[in-house]
Protein backbone atom coordinates (compact mmCIF):
# COMPACT_ATOMS: atom_id res chain seq x y z
CA UNK A 1 0.00 0.00 0.00
CA UNK A 2 2.72 1.82 -0.63
CA UNK A 3 2.45 5.96 -1.60
CA UNK A 4 -1.37 5.19 -0.42
CA UNK A 5 -1.70 9.19 0.37
CA UNK A 6 0.58 11.60 -1.33
CA UNK A 7 2.91 14.28 -0.41
CA UNK A 8 1.07 16.46 2.15
CA UNK A 9 1.02 17.54 6.36
CA UNK A 10 -0.72 18.24 9.46
CA UNK A 11 0.23 18.84 13.30
CA UNK A 12 -1.00 17.64 17.63
CA UNK A 13 -4.07 16.49 18.85
CA UNK A 14 -5.24 16.12 22.12
CA UNK A 15 -3.82 15.68 26.02
CA UNK A 16 -3.43 12.38 27.14
CA UNK A 17 -4.73 9.73 24.99
CA UNK A 18 -7.20 8.34 27.69
CA UNK A 19 -9.76 10.61 25.89
CA UNK A 20 -9.21 10.72 22.28
CA UNK A 21 -7.27 13.17 20.19
CA UNK A 22 -8.03 16.64 20.46
CA UNK A 23 -7.52 19.25 22.73
CA UNK A 24 -4.19 20.44 23.60
CA UNK A 25 -2.02 20.48 20.99
CA UNK A 26 0.75 17.70 22.73
CA UNK A 27 -1.17 14.80 22.52
CA UNK A 28 -1.99 11.89 19.91
CA UNK A 29 -5.43 10.62 19.32
CA UNK A 30 -6.88 7.63 21.17
CA UNK A 31 -10.07 5.60 21.37
CA UNK A 32 -12.85 6.98 22.49
CA UNK A 33 -16.38 5.64 24.26
CA UNK A 34 -18.83 6.43 21.46
CA UNK A 35 -22.18 8.20 22.57
CA UNK A 36 -24.75 6.68 24.59
CA UNK A 37 -27.09 4.46 22.07
CA UNK A 38 -30.46 6.49 21.33
CA UNK A 39 -33.46 6.05 19.29
CA UNK A 40 -32.05 7.04 15.71
CA UNK A 41 -33.62 9.14 13.73
CA UNK A 42 -36.25 8.65 10.83
CA UNK A 43 -33.57 8.32 8.36
CA UNK A 44 -30.16 8.87 8.13
CA UNK A 45 -31.04 10.73 4.57
CA UNK A 46 -31.25 14.84 4.87
CA UNK A 47 -34.09 16.73 4.36
CA UNK A 48 -34.68 18.55 1.42
CA UNK A 49 -32.89 21.52 1.04
CA UNK A 50 -34.52 25.10 1.61
CA UNK A 51 -33.69 27.58 -0.93
CA UNK A 52 -32.49 30.87 1.45
CA UNK A 53 -34.03 33.95 -0.48
CA UNK A 54 -31.75 35.92 -3.03
CA UNK A 55 -28.69 36.85 -2.20
CA UNK A 56 -28.97 35.99 1.58
CA UNK A 57 -26.18 34.13 2.76
CA UNK A 58 -26.57 30.44 4.35
CA UNK A 59 -24.99 29.66 7.73
CA UNK A 60 -23.46 26.63 8.36
CA UNK A 61 -22.11 25.43 11.94
CA UNK A 62 -18.89 23.03 12.60
CA UNK A 63 -19.46 20.88 15.97
CA UNK A 64 -15.31 19.96 16.88
CA UNK A 65 -13.30 19.10 19.59
CA UNK A 66 -10.26 20.76 18.73
CA UNK A 67 -11.10 23.80 20.25
CA UNK A 68 -7.03 24.80 19.98
CA UNK A 69 -7.44 25.12 16.24
CA UNK A 70 -10.13 27.56 16.67
CA UNK A 71 -7.96 30.89 15.61
CA UNK A 72 -6.79 28.80 12.49
CA UNK A 73 -10.43 28.34 11.64
CA UNK A 74 -11.00 31.68 11.92
CA UNK A 75 -8.88 33.38 10.29
CA UNK A 76 -7.04 31.06 7.64
CA UNK A 77 -9.49 28.49 6.43
CA UNK A 78 -12.96 29.61 6.91
CA UNK A 79 -12.08 33.03 4.86
CA UNK A 80 -10.52 30.84 2.08
CA UNK A 81 -13.74 29.09 1.79
CA UNK A 82 -16.08 32.28 1.72
CA UNK A 83 -13.84 34.00 -0.60
CA UNK A 84 -14.99 31.05 -2.97
CA UNK A 85 -18.36 30.93 -1.85
CA UNK A 86 -19.79 34.32 -0.78
CA UNK A 87 -22.86 33.18 -0.01
CA UNK A 88 -22.40 30.37 2.34
CA UNK A 89 -20.61 31.34 5.97
CA UNK A 90 -19.37 29.37 8.52
CA UNK A 91 -19.12 29.06 12.12
CA UNK A 92 -16.50 26.77 13.95
CA UNK A 93 -17.72 26.03 17.47
CA UNK A 94 -15.34 23.69 19.32
CA UNK A 95 -16.47 22.42 22.74
CA UNK A 96 -14.05 21.17 24.93
CA UNK A 97 -12.28 17.94 23.88
CA UNK A 98 -13.41 15.43 27.10
CA UNK A 99 -16.89 16.99 27.12
CA UNK A 100 -17.56 16.73 23.11
CA UNK A 101 -18.75 13.57 22.63
CA UNK A 102 -21.58 13.77 25.83
CA UNK A 103 -22.32 17.53 24.06
CA UNK A 104 -22.63 16.49 20.46
CA UNK A 105 -25.17 13.67 21.39
CA UNK A 106 -27.22 15.68 23.61
CA UNK A 107 -27.39 18.28 21.37
CA UNK A 108 -28.05 15.65 17.75
CA UNK A 109 -30.72 14.05 20.39
CA UNK A 110 -32.33 17.42 20.68
CA UNK A 111 -31.81 18.63 17.23
CA UNK A 112 -29.75 21.75 17.90
CA UNK A 113 -26.42 20.30 16.79
CA UNK A 114 -24.61 22.33 13.97
CA UNK A 115 -24.53 21.58 10.23
CA UNK A 116 -21.39 19.36 10.08
CA UNK A 117 -19.62 17.45 12.68
CA UNK A 118 -15.95 17.05 13.12
CA UNK A 119 -15.13 12.81 13.33
CA UNK A 120 -13.22 11.13 15.50
CA UNK A 121 -11.87 8.00 13.98
CA UNK A 122 -13.39 4.28 13.93
CA UNK A 123 -16.50 3.89 16.63
CA UNK A 124 -17.58 6.69 18.37
CA UNK A 125 -18.25 8.32 14.59
CA UNK A 126 -19.66 4.60 13.20
CA UNK A 127 -22.10 4.68 16.16
CA UNK A 128 -23.25 8.26 14.84
CA UNK A 129 -24.04 7.03 11.61
CA UNK A 130 -25.87 3.75 13.01
CA UNK A 131 -28.03 6.29 15.00
CA UNK A 132 -28.53 8.02 11.80
CA UNK A 133 -26.94 11.33 12.84
CA UNK A 134 -24.59 11.62 10.38
CA UNK A 135 -25.73 11.35 6.37
CA UNK A 136 -23.94 9.11 3.83
CA UNK A 137 -21.29 10.88 1.49
CA UNK A 138 -21.57 7.83 -1.14
CA UNK A 139 -22.31 10.55 -3.87
CA UNK A 140 -20.14 13.28 -2.43
CA UNK A 141 -17.54 14.20 -5.36
CA UNK A 142 -14.63 14.74 -3.69
CA UNK A 143 -14.52 11.20 -1.71
CA UNK A 144 -12.55 9.67 -4.93
CA UNK A 145 -9.32 11.69 -3.82
CA UNK A 146 -9.40 9.27 -1.01
CA UNK A 147 -7.96 5.47 -1.10
CA UNK A 148 -9.21 3.07 1.61
CA UNK A 149 -6.90 3.20 4.53
CA UNK A 150 -7.87 6.98 4.26
CA UNK A 151 -11.79 6.37 4.31
CA UNK A 152 -11.00 2.98 6.81
CA UNK A 153 -11.99 4.93 10.26
CA UNK A 154 -15.40 6.51 8.69
CA UNK A 155 -17.02 3.55 6.40
CA UNK A 156 -19.05 0.59 7.51
CA UNK A 157 -17.78 -2.28 8.34
CA UNK A 158 -18.76 -3.51 5.03
CA UNK A 159 -17.41 -0.58 3.23
CA UNK A 160 -21.00 0.19 1.69
CA UNK A 161 -20.87 3.62 3.16
CA UNK A 162 -18.52 6.50 4.11
CA UNK A 163 -19.90 8.92 6.58
CA UNK A 164 -17.19 11.37 7.02
CA UNK A 165 -14.19 13.55 5.16
CA UNK A 166 -10.93 12.30 5.88
CA UNK A 167 -9.18 15.73 6.79
CA UNK A 168 -5.35 14.57 8.74
CA UNK A 169 -3.29 11.81 9.76
CA UNK A 170 -0.59 11.52 12.37
CA UNK A 171 2.79 9.52 11.86
CA UNK A 172 4.89 7.35 14.19
CA UNK A 173 8.34 7.93 14.50
CA UNK A 174 11.40 8.82 16.86
CA UNK A 175 12.34 12.53 17.36
CA UNK A 176 16.05 12.71 18.17
CA UNK A 177 18.94 15.80 19.50
CA UNK A 178 21.04 15.92 16.77
CA UNK A 179 23.66 17.61 18.92
CA UNK A 180 23.75 14.70 20.87
CA UNK A 181 23.92 12.26 17.97
CA UNK A 182 26.94 14.58 16.80
CA UNK A 183 28.58 14.92 19.55
CA UNK A 184 29.42 11.12 19.42
CA UNK A 185 29.10 10.84 15.73
CA UNK A 186 26.27 8.89 15.65
CA UNK A 187 23.71 8.73 12.50
CA UNK A 188 20.58 7.53 12.05
CA UNK A 189 19.82 4.07 13.18
CA UNK A 190 17.96 2.16 10.15
CA UNK A 191 17.77 -1.42 11.69
CA UNK A 192 16.84 -2.72 14.65
CA UNK A 193 20.95 -3.53 15.51
CA UNK A 194 21.83 -0.05 14.96
CA UNK A 195 18.97 1.18 17.00
CA UNK A 196 19.75 -0.71 19.83
CA UNK A 197 23.53 -0.28 19.10
CA UNK A 198 23.28 3.89 19.14
CA UNK A 199 21.17 3.14 22.39
CA UNK A 200 24.76 1.64 24.11
CA UNK A 201 26.63 4.28 23.19
CA UNK A 202 24.49 6.91 24.63
CA UNK A 203 23.91 5.30 28.01
CA UNK A 204 28.37 4.17 27.85
CA UNK A 205 28.60 7.84 27.13
CA UNK A 206 26.26 9.02 29.93
CA UNK A 207 23.41 10.32 28.16
CA UNK A 208 19.63 9.18 29.13
CA UNK A 209 19.47 7.02 25.44
CA UNK A 210 15.25 7.49 25.44
CA UNK A 211 13.11 9.41 26.80
CA UNK A 212 9.80 7.91 27.77
CA UNK A 213 7.97 7.12 31.09
CA UNK A 214 5.43 4.23 31.58
CA UNK A 215 3.40 6.52 34.43
CA UNK A 216 0.44 7.12 31.48
CA UNK A 217 0.47 3.82 30.44
CA UNK A 218 -0.79 4.74 27.24
CA UNK A 219 2.77 6.02 25.89
CA UNK A 220 4.49 2.85 26.17
CA UNK A 221 1.81 1.01 23.49
CA UNK A 222 0.99 4.44 21.61
CA UNK A 223 4.64 5.67 21.17
CA UNK A 224 5.93 1.68 21.76
CA UNK A 225 4.27 -1.18 20.28
CA UNK A 226 2.04 0.40 17.78
CA UNK A 227 5.27 2.51 16.78
CA UNK A 228 7.99 -0.27 16.08
CA UNK A 229 5.07 -3.20 15.81
CA UNK A 230 4.54 -2.63 11.96
CA UNK A 231 7.81 -3.67 10.96
CA UNK A 232 7.34 -6.79 13.09
CA UNK A 233 3.87 -7.91 11.75
CA UNK A 234 3.87 -6.01 7.82
CA UNK A 235 1.62 -3.17 8.26
CA UNK A 236 -1.70 -3.48 6.80
CA UNK A 237 -1.07 -7.60 6.35
CA UNK A 238 -0.93 -8.25 10.24
CA UNK A 239 -3.30 -5.37 10.91
CA UNK A 240 -6.29 -7.58 8.65
CA UNK A 241 -4.78 -10.65 9.79
CA UNK A 242 -6.16 -10.09 13.31
CA UNK A 243 -9.84 -9.08 11.99
CA UNK A 244 -9.66 -12.27 9.51
CA UNK A 245 -8.93 -14.38 13.02
CA UNK A 246 -5.55 -15.99 11.00
CA UNK A 247 -3.21 -14.45 13.18
CA UNK A 248 -3.32 -14.31 17.23
CA UNK A 249 -0.84 -11.76 19.57
CA UNK A 250 0.87 -14.71 20.65
CA UNK A 251 2.10 -14.96 16.91
CA UNK A 252 5.91 -14.30 16.79
CA UNK A 253 5.41 -10.83 15.28
CA UNK A 254 3.34 -9.20 18.48
CA UNK A 255 5.68 -11.21 20.81
CA UNK A 256 8.80 -9.87 19.44
CA UNK A 257 7.58 -6.20 19.30
CA UNK A 258 7.39 -6.61 23.33
CA UNK A 259 10.61 -7.93 23.47
CA UNK A 260 11.98 -4.91 21.92
CA UNK A 261 9.76 -3.37 24.40
CA UNK A 262 11.29 -4.78 27.50
CA UNK A 263 14.84 -4.36 25.76
CA UNK A 264 14.41 -0.91 25.96
CA UNK A 265 14.12 -0.49 29.94
CA UNK A 266 17.80 -0.20 30.74
CA UNK A 267 17.86 2.96 28.60
CA UNK A 268 15.22 5.36 29.53
CA UNK A 269 15.19 7.91 32.40
CA UNK A 270 16.20 6.46 36.03
CA UNK A 271 12.59 6.24 37.53
CA UNK A 272 10.62 6.01 34.54
CA UNK A 273 8.24 3.92 36.16
CA UNK A 274 6.97 7.21 37.56
CA UNK A 275 7.38 9.58 34.51
CA UNK A 276 4.04 11.11 33.51
CA UNK A 277 3.57 12.23 29.41
CA UNK A 278 4.69 15.48 29.99
CA UNK A 279 7.54 15.12 32.24
CA UNK A 280 9.25 13.00 29.46
CA UNK A 281 8.83 16.46 26.74
CA UNK A 282 9.96 18.38 29.59
CA UNK A 283 12.57 16.18 30.39
CA UNK A 284 13.61 16.08 25.87
CA UNK A 285 13.21 19.79 24.88
CA UNK A 286 15.49 20.48 27.71
CA UNK A 287 18.08 18.33 25.99
CA UNK A 288 18.23 16.31 28.89
CA UNK A 289 17.69 12.94 26.78
CA UNK A 290 18.65 11.93 23.01
CA UNK A 291 15.74 10.46 21.35
CA UNK A 292 11.79 10.60 21.98
CA UNK A 293 9.56 7.73 20.97
CA UNK A 294 6.57 9.49 19.37
CA UNK A 295 4.56 10.95 16.11
CA UNK A 296 4.07 13.85 14.27
CA UNK A 297 1.73 15.76 16.66
CA UNK A 298 4.65 16.90 18.58
CA UNK A 299 6.22 19.05 15.72
CA UNK A 300 4.91 21.94 17.30
CA UNK A 301 5.46 21.95 20.63
CA UNK A 302 9.31 20.60 20.17
CA UNK A 303 10.42 23.31 17.73
CA UNK A 304 8.92 26.04 19.83
CA UNK A 305 10.46 24.64 23.41
CA UNK A 306 13.81 22.91 22.24
CA UNK A 307 16.71 25.46 21.78
CA UNK A 308 18.94 22.57 19.98
CA UNK A 309 18.98 20.84 16.23
CA UNK A 310 16.39 18.71 16.05
CA UNK A 311 15.79 15.07 13.69
CA UNK A 312 13.66 12.62 13.32
CA UNK A 313 13.83 9.00 11.94
CA UNK A 314 11.08 6.10 11.22
CA UNK A 315 11.02 2.94 13.27
CA UNK A 316 13.93 0.99 12.46
CA UNK A 317 13.53 -2.04 10.00
CA UNK A 318 13.92 -5.97 11.50
CA UNK A 319 16.86 -6.39 9.29
CA UNK A 320 18.85 -4.41 6.73
CA UNK A 321 16.65 -4.49 2.93
CA UNK A 322 13.22 -4.85 4.75
CA UNK A 323 10.29 -3.11 3.33
CA UNK A 324 9.57 -0.09 6.06
CA UNK A 325 6.14 0.09 7.55
CA UNK A 326 4.77 3.43 9.35
CA UNK A 327 1.72 3.65 11.57
CA UNK A 328 0.27 6.47 9.39
CA UNK A 329 -3.03 6.96 11.78
CA UNK A 330 -6.17 7.85 10.54
CA UNK A 331 -7.45 11.42 13.11
CA UNK A 332 -9.85 13.63 11.94
CA UNK A 333 -12.51 13.77 9.52
CA UNK A 334 -15.62 16.07 8.67
CA UNK A 335 -19.48 14.69 8.27
CA UNK A 336 -22.75 16.19 7.31
CA UNK A 337 -25.32 16.44 10.15
CA UNK A 338 -27.99 14.52 8.70
CA UNK A 339 -30.67 16.91 10.35
CA UNK A 340 -29.25 20.24 8.67
CA UNK A 341 -31.66 22.53 6.98
CA UNK A 342 -29.11 23.11 4.39
CA UNK A 343 -27.77 19.74 2.70
CA UNK A 344 -26.64 21.55 -0.45
CA UNK A 345 -24.51 23.98 1.33
CA UNK A 346 -22.54 21.26 3.70
CA UNK A 347 -21.87 18.95 0.46
CA UNK A 348 -20.31 22.15 -1.14
CA UNK A 349 -18.19 22.70 1.81
CA UNK A 350 -17.47 19.09 2.24
CA UNK A 351 -16.31 18.81 -1.01
CA UNK A 352 -14.16 21.62 -1.02
CA UNK A 353 -12.57 19.53 2.40
CA UNK A 354 -11.75 17.00 -0.16
CA UNK A 355 -9.91 19.99 -2.32
CA UNK A 356 -6.21 20.28 -2.52
CA UNK A 357 -6.86 24.02 -1.61
CA UNK A 358 -7.89 22.70 1.48
CA UNK A 359 -5.20 20.24 2.25
CA UNK A 360 -2.22 22.35 1.79
CA UNK A 361 -4.27 25.20 4.22
CA UNK A 362 -4.89 22.71 6.92
CA UNK A 363 -1.50 20.99 6.78
CA UNK A 364 0.58 24.10 7.09
CA UNK A 365 -1.69 25.80 9.88
CA UNK A 366 -1.01 22.46 11.86
CA UNK A 367 2.42 20.41 10.78
CA UNK A 368 2.45 17.24 11.87
CA UNK A 369 -1.24 16.20 10.89
CA UNK A 370 -1.28 14.74 7.41
CA UNK A 371 -4.09 15.15 4.90
CA UNK A 372 -5.51 12.00 3.22
CA UNK A 373 -6.31 12.73 0.09
CA UNK A 374 -4.02 12.25 -2.72
CA UNK A 375 -3.67 15.83 -3.52
CA UNK A 376 0.01 17.13 -4.10
CA UNK A 377 0.75 19.54 -1.09
CA UNK A 378 3.65 21.91 -0.72
CA UNK A 379 4.71 21.79 2.98
CA UNK A 380 6.78 24.96 4.62
CA UNK A 381 8.22 23.12 8.02
CA UNK A 382 10.96 20.86 6.97
CA UNK A 383 10.35 18.15 10.24
CA UNK A 384 6.66 17.94 8.81
CA UNK A 385 8.13 17.28 5.22
CA UNK A 386 10.56 14.86 6.55
CA UNK A 387 7.79 12.81 8.25
CA UNK A 388 5.25 12.78 5.57
CA UNK A 389 8.52 11.75 2.61
CA UNK A 390 8.06 8.56 4.76
CA UNK A 391 4.98 7.92 2.95
CA UNK A 392 7.40 7.52 0.17
CA UNK A 393 10.05 5.48 1.16
CA UNK A 394 7.79 2.74 3.47
CA UNK A 395 4.18 1.39 3.57
CA UNK A 396 1.64 2.89 5.56
CA UNK A 397 -0.97 1.14 8.27
CA UNK A 398 -2.63 2.38 10.82
CA UNK A 399 -2.77 1.16 14.95
CA UNK A 400 -4.16 -1.83 15.05
CA UNK A 401 -6.30 -2.04 17.99
CA UNK A 402 -8.48 0.68 16.35
CA UNK A 403 -10.76 -0.67 14.22
CA UNK A 404 -13.38 -3.08 15.16
CA UNK A 405 -10.55 -4.76 17.59
CA UNK A 406 -11.65 -2.25 20.81
CA UNK A 407 -15.75 -2.81 20.60
CA UNK A 408 -16.06 -5.33 23.03
CA UNK A 409 -14.43 -6.46 26.65
CA UNK A 410 -11.76 -6.29 27.49
CA UNK A 411 -10.99 -3.40 25.86
CA UNK A 412 -7.97 -4.41 23.05
CA UNK A 413 -6.93 -1.02 23.06
CA UNK A 414 -6.56 -0.90 26.93
CA UNK A 415 -5.70 -3.65 26.85
CA UNK A 416 -2.21 -3.03 24.98
CA UNK A 417 -1.27 -0.18 27.29
CA UNK A 418 -1.10 -2.27 30.27
CA UNK A 419 0.68 -5.56 29.35
CA UNK A 420 3.04 -2.99 27.25
CA UNK A 421 3.80 -0.98 30.37
CA UNK A 422 4.34 -4.13 32.55
CA UNK A 423 6.17 -5.60 29.84
CA UNK A 424 8.86 -2.40 29.91
CA UNK A 425 8.27 -2.19 34.03
CA UNK A 426 9.56 -6.02 33.94
CA UNK A 427 6.65 -7.24 35.37
CA UNK A 428 5.41 -9.54 32.20
CA UNK A 429 6.88 -11.47 29.46
CA UNK A 430 6.26 -10.96 26.21
CA UNK A 431 4.77 -14.17 26.26
CA UNK A 432 2.74 -13.57 29.22
CA UNK A 433 1.54 -10.41 27.26
CA UNK A 434 0.74 -12.19 24.25
CA UNK A 435 -1.07 -14.57 25.71
CA UNK A 436 -3.44 -12.14 27.93
CA UNK A 437 -4.27 -10.19 25.46
CA UNK A 438 -4.90 -12.81 23.10
CA UNK A 439 -7.37 -14.38 25.88
CA UNK A 440 -9.07 -11.50 26.42
CA UNK A 441 -9.78 -10.80 22.68
CA UNK A 442 -11.18 -14.61 22.55
CA UNK A 443 -13.92 -13.83 25.07
CA UNK A 444 -15.59 -11.48 22.75
CA UNK A 445 -14.91 -11.34 19.73
CA UNK A 446 -15.36 -13.86 17.32
CA UNK A 447 -13.82 -13.24 13.16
Amino acid sequence: MRKIFMTISLLVALTLILTACGGAVTQPPAATEPPAATEPPAATEPPAATEPPAGEAVTLTIESWRNDDLSIWQDTIIPAFEAKYPNIKVIFAPTAPAEYNGVLNTKLQGGTAGDLITCRPFDASLELFKQGYLASLNDLPGMENFGDVAKSAWITDDSSDVFCVPMASVIHGFFYNKDIFDKYGLEEPTTREEFFTVLQTLKDNGETPLVMGTADQWEAATMGFQNIGPNYWKGEEGRLALLEGTAKFTDEPYIQTWQDLAEWAPFLPEGFEAVKYPDAQSLFTLGQGAIYPTGSWEISVFEKDADFNMGIFPPPAANEGDTCYISDHTDIAIGMNAATPHPEEAKTFLDWVASEEFAALYANALPGFFPLSNAEVTLDDPLANEFLSWRQQCESTIRNSYQILSRGEPNLENELWRVSVAVINGSMTPEQAGEEVQAGLDKWYKP
